[in-house]
C-alpha cells in the first residue's frame, strides 16, 4: 500500500521537474496577513504574489511555486468525527504567477501558466502518476458579472473528459481568504464522489464591499485535499483509516467507545500538537481560543472514553513521530506535551464541577427559553463553556435550537454589561 510519505515526495518532485519552485509550509500562524486569525488555505503565504507586491522571480527564481501547507479550520467543527470533516489537514498545491508567459503543458520552464498547464498537469499526476480515475469535474456556470468558464469546459473536453457539471457561485468561485484578496472561479475534480482537488484561477480581487476588479494579471491556485486523496489511494472507507491516522488508530482501538469520539480525538489532538508547534498558546482571544476550544473538547471525550494522561503522552509522541520528518518543527515534545497537559490539568476541574451540575440540572423536557437559560448558568456559575454544554446536549439528543441560543446571547450580553460597569466602577 503506497504511504503517505510516498505521495508528498511524488506530488512536489511532479511539479518541481515542470519548473516550480518547492516552498516549505508556512505557520498555521499567519506572518503577515491580519484578514485571518490562522493560515486556511495553501495560497495565504503567496497572496501579494498575486497582486504584485512581491516578486516571486526575485523571491524564488521562478514565477511556479508547489508547496504542501499545513492548514487549520472551524467553519465544520460540529461536523467533525463523519467520515470526512477535519480541523486540521494539509493541502498539496501549485501556483503560478502572472503574467502568462506560456499555457502550454510541455513548458518546463519558469514563467507563468493558466488553465491549460493546470488542468492538464492535474489530470496527468491523478491519472497517469497515481493511476486514478476521474469520476466528473465541476466548472463555473457563470452569475452576475462573472462569465460562465469556457475555457475550462473546452480544456476538460480536450483532454477526453466529458462528464463536466456547470455551478455557482458556491460552489465554483473560491476566495478571497479573509476580509479581501485575490479570488477566481474554479473547477474541481472529483475521485470516488468526493471532491480531492480544486484548480482556482484568480483573475479577480475582492475588496471588503465584495466588489470584483480584474487583477492586471491572472494567476493560478490549486489545492489538493491530502486526507481525502490519500483515502482515495489506500481505498478506505474514510479518512480517518488512512496511514495519516494510523499511529493514533493503533492506541485508540485499545479503548471501547463511539467511533465518532476516537475521531474527534484523533482530530482534535493533531491539531493542537501543530498549533502548539508553530507557537500558539490557549487563551481567551482570538487564535488562542481556538486553541483553548479545541483542547476542551479534546478533554471531554478523553473523559467519556477513559484515557487518562499517560496513554495521551502516548498519543502526542505518536502524532510528532508520523509527522517530524517532513515538519521538523513538532519535534519539540517536551514544550508540546506540557502545554497540552497544563491546560487540561487546568480546565479538568471545572469541567467536574460543570458536569455533575449538568447532570442535575438538564431533564430533557425543557423549553427551548429554559435551555438557553440553563446553559448560560452553567456557563456563569461553574464555568462550563457554552461549545462543552451544546456537545453534552448533542450526546443527549437534546436540540439546542436557534431559539435557545438567541436566549443565551441575550443573557450573555446582559452579563457583560454589567462586568464592564462592574470593572470601571
Amino acid at each position: 500500500m503506497i504511504k503517505s510519505e510516498e505521495i508528498r515526495e511524488l506530488f512536489l518532485n511532479f511539479f518541481k521537474k515542470r519548473g516550480h519552485t518547492i516552498v516549505n509550509s508556512s505557520s498555521l500562524i499567519p506572518v503577515d496577513d491580519p484578514s485571518v486569525l490562522l493560515t486556511t488555505a495553501g495560497m495565504q503565504q503567496f497572496k501579494k504574489y498575486y497582486t504584485r507586491e512581491k516578486d516571486p522571480l526575485k523571491d524564488f527564481g521562478s514565477q511556479r511555486t508547489a508547496s504542501i501547507q499545513k492548514c487549520f479550520r472551524t467553519t465544520d467543527i460540529d461536523e467533525v468525527g463523519d467520515e470526512r470533516h477535519l480541523t486540521f489537514f494539509e493541502m498539496l498545491g501549485n501556483f503560478s504567477f502572472g503574467p502568462v508567459i506560456n499555457d502550454d503543458p510541455l513548458d518546463f520552464g519558469n514563467g507563468g501558466y493558466f488553465k491549460k498547464a493546470a488542468i492538464y498537469w492535474a489530470h496527468e499526476f491523478l491519472t497517469k502518476e497515481l493511476g486514478l480515475k476521474i469520476d466528473y469535474t465541476t466548472i463555473f456556470g457563470g452569475e452576475k458579472n462573472v462569465p460562465l468558464d469556457e475555457d475550462s469546459l473546452k480544456i476538460w473536453q480536450e483532454i477526453g473528459i466529458n462528464k463536466i457539471e456547470k455551478r455557482g457561485r458556491e460552489d465554483n468561485f473560491w476566495g478571497p481568504t479573509g476580509d479581501e484578496g485575490p479570488c477566481g472561479p474554479t473547477t474541481e475534480i472529483y475521485l470516488e464522489g468526493i471532491e480531492v482537488w480544486n484548480l482556482v484561477f484568480n483573475e479577480y480581487y475582492q475588496d471588503k464591499n465584495g466588489n470584483l476588479k480584474k487583477l492586471e494579471f491572472p494567476g493560478v491556485d490549486t489545492g489538493m485535499g491530502f486526507e481525502r486523496l490519500m483515502k482515495v489511494l489506500q481505498k478506505t472507507e474514510t479518512i480517518f483509516e488512512t496511514d495519516l491516522f494510523e499511529p493514533l488508530r493503533e492506541i485508540l482501538d485499545n479503548f471501547s467507545g463511539e467511533i465518532r469520539r476516537k475521531r474527534i480525538i484523533m482530530d482534535h489532538l493533531r491539531g493542537s500538537v501543530f498549533l502548539i508547534a508553530d507557537g500558539l498558546f490557549p487563551s481567551n482571544l482570538e487564535r488562542g481560543y481556538i486553541l483553548r476550544r479545541i483542547l476542551r473538547r479534546l478533554l471531554l471525550h478523553l473523559r467519556f472514553l477513559e484515557i487518562n494522561f499517560d496513554v495521551l503522552e502516548k498519543m502526542i509522541k505518536a502524532i510528532i513521530e508520523k509527522y517530524k520528518a517532513f515538519y521538523p518543527e513538532l519535534d519539540n515534545f517536551d514544550k508540546i506535551k506540557k502545554v497540552i497537559f497544563d491546560e487540561l490539568q487546568v480546565f479538568n476541574e471545572t469541567l467536574n464541577k460543570g458536569l455533575r451540575e449538568f447532570n442535575k440540572i438538564i431533564k430533557g423536557n425543557e423549553s427551548e427559553e429554559a435551555l438557553g437559560e440553563k446553559v448560560f448558568y452553567l456557563y456563569t456559575s461553574y464555568g462550563l463553556p457554552v461549545e462543552i454544554s451544546k456537545e453534552l446536549l448533542r450526546e443527549q439528543e437534546i436540540n439546542f435550537s436557534q431559539k435557545a441560543e438567541e436566549v443565551f446571547k441575550q443573557l450573555f450580553e446582559k452579563h457583560r454589561l454589567i462586568s464592564k460597569k462592574e470593572e470601571n466602577g
